[in-house]
């Protein structure tokens, strides 16, 4: 399955590592140095010209990316069940 995250743009479940609020966790030291290196390295994808409320990070045939959503991480959850339940 495909969770839609904006801006036409869809990232397959199954990749999804993590969801992380940039509110909560973007004031930690190691948060903003791995969004920093993911950034430098290419990984780092920005689906909306909003600003980011949060990111999805994902792994999926060896490549690592980080998109920045506007929806918050709840929003995200909720599209994410809504989308597994029977």
């Amino acid at each position: 399955m495909y969770l839609p995250i904006g801006g036409d743009m869809a990232v397959r479940d199954r990749a999804i590592v993590g969801v992380f609020d940039l509110d909560n966790c973007s004031h930690e030291k190691r948060t903003r140095e791995f969004l920093t290196r993911a950034e430098q390295n290419g990984e780092v994808v920005a689906v909306s010209d909003e600003l980011p409320k949060s990111f999805i990070l994902t792994a999926e045939y060896g490549l690592n990316r980080v998109y920045l959503v506007q929806f918050n991480s709840a929003t995200i959850e909720k599209r994410t069940l809504e989308r597994t339940a029977p």
